[in-house]
């Protein structure tokens, strides 16, 4: 047994908390070797952007990940949690060439070469801060397993990964609209683009059908792209057009004519019922083109300008410019009808913020259709579990309905794509090493795709490539399939649906056994946390002032899985209020250690009630946060902990142990009580340890303890000879009456301090033996000066107000503790307010302007204020009947 007898001075988190985590990680604490037989239990951290600052979204992920981590470490499962980047395309590309631009360069001006190398270094010297966060917060991951999405191990991965599915046919280059960033000048997957509502117009224009003076109105939100409209179509089912199917109509301005074609796909209730299609600049025309074998006609530029196909006109104007022209011209032609003003999402480059284009362009795919069924299959089965469950069907919605996926992006930055083409033959290889002869012809006239994996390639690979794979490491056997993957419901489509059908097909297995969603971290007002809105709260600046114990509690405790939580952060100085009570708690403990027997453990006759009690609750304690961090309810499991130590621990058991410790000359009594103040407080710290992991591993230090550190200590287990449960529904009995007699002095506003006479009246003599053996925890906890029992046949007290448990009537007599005068002339002080308050919202309730104006959130809320009051009228009357009394 060993602790550490230093004084504990006052609690100062930024003083212990980077402390213990260089211990901890100095030691080897997070790291184990795979250990055959041992159970494993293996996360892999969700990789953030190299680019990243951490924000709280992956404070909660982290802190979230941690706690069971650090739980399943102390169960003695054989751990690891393996930490890593991810290099984020684009998002660090974009940082780099800003760098040039303030150098006036680009890219294109030192070459790939030179920039890669450019990149490297940024990411050398920017691209690890992100750790240092994580750190911040306690994250015990094994920092010798770190893992890079563009290190060696992850790059063999990639290219076998691209290989084989070339080889499978299930990767193929094909012409297929893309969202595509001008500015960037690359294709970008969905989750890269962010869709904003903007204020736009509707334009109405007349189409001529060929050969008649007929037109066909049709309505556009992109008039500057009528020059490459293939056809116009209409819905089978629209009787306003069934009689133009299969006629032609001329395109304004450049006089093509096109056929008007019948498809499902057109909605009824949009513009006039009859859309242009224009297959090269929008998704939908593009299916429909293909569905009809329209052609495609590209009119624009790669960087967004209008292209020679669009008329010599228009050639090399910016799309806004074009726009305006095209406007102008229908409108001198008598072709455009009329304008309408139209709010509607529009497409944005999540890094540049340029608008995007839907461009048809030649990249590559993956084919998704032979690869969803395993993914789909191993939810079905029940192989994977959401966490919640109703994920699953936003998990089995995207996949059911998934495209082919483009992974080729126009950058320099990330994997490269390993496809060769020749300049002599024309022929395509690709290939798991570099080749620089054509394996068809054997020119030397060769050079690789310029392009580059979109980065969720590489991060679908992350639950097996980080673990070494294709190599059959000792790390794969024995941590793969990975046991949880932590992480939002905003990447479900775009990460967690790639990582399951990769998984499914390269490792013909899962990779992970649940997958645990959280929810968005929002503001006090509900609001998500923006650099727009400026609400952002920056998680290290709260480390920082309250600590990182705080900043973990307050992210855990209210969070539901798969739900949203506001952020408050009252809730962060309170839960530091928190850590303080169990500092003082704890330096209570060690005040009191001065004769403490290592030695000593009570026989069950030593232990008082109080003593069976907190060791009952105790065990039940245990139970509860065992079985809800076994089930994803981290923030039932914190509340659990939480309660005990601040109200059962800390107000309860420690008062009545004072009494012992400070009045008693039993030394047994001395020796009982040390033993199970130590013997809870060591084994709560435990219970708490995944929450809070500094404060924690401080005071366990300074308490009698076994081994070295905290982080390592064997996960509490409920002792079966402490359980008390008769014992414990008696001392609960007794703490409700003594929560009643608080509550009436409360009421009454009976000075603190100021001792009052108590009078119970017991249901049965067994409750009356029960009361007058610990009559003494009524003078200790009560305030009690003189406690009376009486028969429950006897005449009830007068002028007193009575508090009823179960077995017990319990009445305080306030007269000579109260100035009945005064404490009459407050009550009705305060009735006369209350009723004018509930005057005035009964008056604002019943006017007709009031309810028809206001929104229903604030009426709802008038009402419940309007309750409150009346609740607090009817509290106040029976206050004045028991004055009235006295």
């Amino acid at each position: 047994m060993q602790w550490n007898k230093e004084e504990l001075g006052s609690y100062a988190p930024n003083e212990i908390e980077m402390k213990w985590y260089g211990y901890w990680e100095n030691n080897g604490f997070f790291h184990q070797e795979p250990e055959a037989g041992k159970p494993p239990f293996s996360i892999v951290m969700p990789p953030p952007n190299v680019t990243g600052q951490l924000h709280m979204g992956h404070a909660l992920d982290n802190t979230l990940q941690d706690i069971l981590i650090r739980f399943k470490r102390m169960e003695g499962f054989n751990v690891m949690w393996l930490p890593g980047t991810d290099h984020a395309g684009i998002a660090t590309q974009v940082k780099v060439e800003q760098q040039l631009a303030e150098e006036g360069k680009t890219r294109y001006d030192i070459g790939r070469e030179e920039f890669l190398k450019r990149v490297w270094q940024w990411k050398e010297q920017y691209g690890n801060r992100i750790e240092k966060q994580v750190r911040r917060l306690g994250s015990s991951c094994d920092w010798s397993r770190k893992r890079f999405t563009m290190d060696d191990t992850c790059a063999k991965a990639v290219r076998e990964v691209f290989v084989s599915l070339y080889e499978k046919g299930l990767i193929y280059q094909g012409q297929r609209i893309t969202n595509w960033c001008p500015h960037c000048h690359t294709a970008l997957s969905d989750i890269e683009v962010d869709h904003s509502d903007v204020q736009g117009h509707l334009w109405y224009v007349k189409y001529p059908i060929a050969g008649e003076t007929d037109y066909v109105m049709i309505a556009t939100t992109r008039p500057e792209t009528i020059m490459g409209d293939t056809a116009v179509a209409v819905n089978p089912n629209d009787p306003r057009f069934k009689k133009y199917i299969g006629k032609k109509v001329i395109v304004p301005l450049v006089n093509r004519e096109v056929d008007i074609i019948a498809d499902d796909y057109v909605d009824l209730e949009f513009g006039t019922g009859a859309v242009k299609i224009t297959p090269a600049h929008d998704p939908n025309d593009f299916d429909m083109g293909q569905r009809h074998h329209l052609e495609s006609i590209m009119i624009m530029n790669l960087d967004g300008t209008m292209n020679e196909q669009a008329g010599a006109k228009y050639n090399g104007m910016t799309r806004e410019e074009c726009r305006n022209v095209v406007v102008a011209d229908l409108q001198s032609l008598g072709l455009l009808d009329h304008i309408e003003d139209l709010t509607h999402a529009v497409g944005h480059c999540s890094r540049c913020k340029t608008t995007i284009e839907p461009f048809s362009t030649k990249q590559w795919f993956v084919k998704m259709g032979p690869l969803t069924e395993a993914a789909l299959k191993a939810v079905k089965d029940g192989k994977t579990e959401f966490v919640p469950d109703r994920f699953a069907k936003t998990y089995n919605h995207w996949l059911e309905d998934v495209h082919d996926w483009c992974v080729s992006r126009q950058l320099w930055w990330g994997h490269q794509i390993p496809a060769w083409y020749c300049d002599d033959c024309g022929k395509t290889s690709v290939s798991r090493t570099d080749i620089t002869v054509c394996p068809h012809c054997h020119s030397m006239h060769i050079h690789q795709d310029p392009d580059v994996l979109d980065t969720w390639f590489s991060s679908a690979l992350w639950p097996f490539s980080t673990m070494g794979w294709p190599n059959q490491t000792a790390d794969l056997k024995q941590f793969f399939p990975t046991s949880v993957l932590v992480t939002g419901y905003d990447i479900i489509f775009f990460w967690v649906a790639r990582m399951m059908f990769m998984t499914c097909e390269f490792m013909k297995d899962i990779p992970f056994k649940h997958v645990f969603i959280h929810g968005l971290v929002r503001d006090s007002q509900g609001r998500k946390m923006s650099k727009s809105l400026g609400n952002g709260i920056d998680p290290l600046g709260v480390c920082e002032e309250y600590g990182a114990d705080a900043l973990r509690f307050t992210l855990v405790t209210g969070n539901t899985p798969g739900n949203d939580m506001r952020f408050y952060m009252e809730k962060v100085e309170a839960n530091r209020n928190f850590a303080n009570k169990i500092w003082n708690a704890t330096k209570f403990v060690i005040m009191n250690l001065e004769d403490y027997d290592a030695d000593f453990t009570p026989s069950i006759a030593d232990l008082t009630l109080a003593d069976r009690w907190i060791l009952t609750f105790f065990n039940d304690t245990v139970r509860r946060v065992t079985t809800n961090l076994d089930t994803f309810e981290l923030g039932d499991a914190a509340d659990a902990v939480y309660n005990f130590i601040w109200n059962s621990y800390c107000d309860w058991y420690i008062e009545l142990a004072k009494q012992r410790l400070y009045k008693s000359d039993d030394k047994r009594s001395k020796r009982t009580v040390r033993y199970v103040l130590v013997y809870v407080l060591a084994h709560t710290l435990e219970l708490l340890h995944p929450f809070m992991p500094f404060v924690t591993e401080h005071l366990w230090q300074h308490i009698p303890h076994e081994g070295d550190s905290i982080i390592v200590a064997p996960w509490p287990h409920v002792q079966e000879k402490w359980n008390f449960a008769s014992d414990a529904a008696t001392m609960n009995t007794l703490m409700e009456a003594i929560k009643g007699i608080r509550n009436m002095r409360a009421e009454s506003n009976v000075p603190m301090g100021k001792k009052a006479p108590v009078i119970m009246i017991p249901a049965d003599k067994a409750m009356a033996v029960t009361l007058r053996e610990y009559e003494s925890y009524f003078h200790t906890l009560a305030f009690a000066d003189k406690v009376t029992l009486l028969d429950p046949m006897d005449a009830k007290p007068e002028n007193a107000v009575v508090s009823v448990v179960p077995g017990i009537e319990v009445y305080l007599q306030l007269k000579d503790l109260i100035d009945v005068e005064k404490e009459t002339a407050r009550v009705r002080k305060e009735q006369g307010k209350i009723a004018e308050d509930i005057e005035r919202l009964e008056k604002k309730l019943s006017n007709q302007g009031f309810l028809s104006k206001a929104p229903a959130a604030v009426i709802e809320k008038e009402k419940a204020k309007l309750a409150d009051y009346s609740e607090k009228a009817t509290a106040l009357a029976k206050r004045m009947e028991d004055l009235d009394a006295l």
